[in-house]
């Protein structure tokens, strides 16, 4: 039973972070176009634009107490997910000619209420090499 507790609560706190997130980057001026955007066994958290810009948001959420900054759960391997993520819905909808890039979200949570914000805009490179990989992932 608690196993199920500590999940309920790690799946709200994830929540509470989009919907914080969500609201910082329209504040900005970004419109989201899309939350949890499921492609194949892999996710984007949030899908927005920037003007003529398509941004693939990686959102970040950390409870008071974590031992990790919400930046650090941006691994390598987290960052490869996304790149290809990135490729399957610019393929799903036909839009290799649009400007992209991949900003990260942080948010900091305590006491069940939004403690924090930080937008990184281009927090991680397309051309970074991903395992077995070389750099580039756009096909020209």
């Amino acid at each position: 039973m608690p196993a199920r507790n500590a999940a309920a609560a790690h799946l709200e706190i994830g929540r509470l972070g989009e919907d914080a997130a969500s609201a910082h980057l329209e504040a900005k001026g970004l419109r989201v176009l899309g939350r949890n955007v499921v492609l194949g066994r892999l996710e984007l958290d949030l899908v927005c634009e920037d003007r003529d810009t398509l941004v693939f948001v990686e959102v970040k959420t950390r409870a008071e107490g974590s031992l990790a900054t919400p930046a650090e759960g941006l691994t390598a391997q987290k960052r490869s997910r996304l790149l290809r993520a990135a490729q399957c819905y610019l393929s799903r909808y036909e839009l290799w000619h649009r400007p992209c890039r991949f900003d990260l979200v942080s948010v900091l949570v305590r006491a069940g209420a939004v403690q924090g914000v930080e937008h990184v805009e281009n927090a991680i490179s397309a051309d970074e090499p991903r395992a077995g990989r070389a750099s580039g992932w756009q096909p020209w």
